[in-house]
């Protein structure tokens, strides 16, 4: 049985622009305990009409059930499920016009890791990563890469330090494997900052967006 049987009949919700007609896409992932509501909310507030907004919701409100440091192990099969999900969210996309260069994936938290994962194991040149507090999954001191190119697929990793659940050092350890698989990424600190989303980093990601998507939108 697929695992997609965890997360596969969770609704995914859209706003902005109709695919047919967007742009670009901007698939945006919340963080545990929220909602897809919740994230087309911040979708809202980085992107622009013209893009078409996808978020998935999480069976029971979150995509794995440990922390995403926890063995790996441990997050399966919902781990597999939501990535799953993510991939065919994305070949959804892809049949409706808009290929990866033109996708950006976004989240927040617990959504930002999915989102850095899916990155890494689905290597493409994508339009954009955007990790609001989150990396890659794996337990400290386990090996993170993942074979493949990036091909120069914007990033933008952004979190508090220190922050209750993703430490620095492992926002670190992501910007360089994907850098190591030809992402061009940029990570910025901000020290004291609480778990959540500031006005500076919702410029910043407005800014990463305008970039990537000038010649489309």
């Amino acid at each position: 049985m697929s695992t997609q049987t965890w997360h596969g009949g969770a609704p995914v919700l859209t706003a902005g622009a109709r695919l047919a007609s967007a742009k670009g896409a901007l698939i945006l992932l919340h963080g545990r305990g929220a909602s897809a509501e919740d994230i087309l909310g911040l979708g809202a507030a980085i992107g622009k009409a013209s893009l078409a907004m996808i978020a998935p919701q999480a069976a029971n409100h979150t995509w794995y059930p440990y922390s995403f440091l926890a063995p790996r192990a441990q997050n399966e099969p919902w781990l597999s499920s939501a990535l799953e999900k993510l991939a065919a969210i994305v070949e959804e996309v892809k049949r409706g016009g808009i290929g990866e260069d033109r996708i950006v994936i976004a989240g927040f938290s617990q959504g930002a890791c999915l989102a850095t994962e899916f990155v890494a194991s689905h290597p493409a040149r994508y339009a954009g990563l955007i990790a609001f507090t989150g990396g890659l999954i794996g337990e400290p001191g386990s090996d993170l890469r993942h074979a493949g190119s990036l091909a120069g697929t914007p990033a933008l990793l952004l979190s508090g330090d220190p922050d209750p659940h993703v430490p620095w050092s492992r926002v670190e350890e992501s910007a360089a494997v994907l850098s190591e698989m030809g992402a061009a990424v940029t990570a910025q600190r901000f020290p004291g900052r609480s778990h959540t989303v500031s006005a500076a980093e919702i410029g910043l990601a407005q800014e990463f967006l305008e970039a990537g998507y000038r010649d489309r939108v």
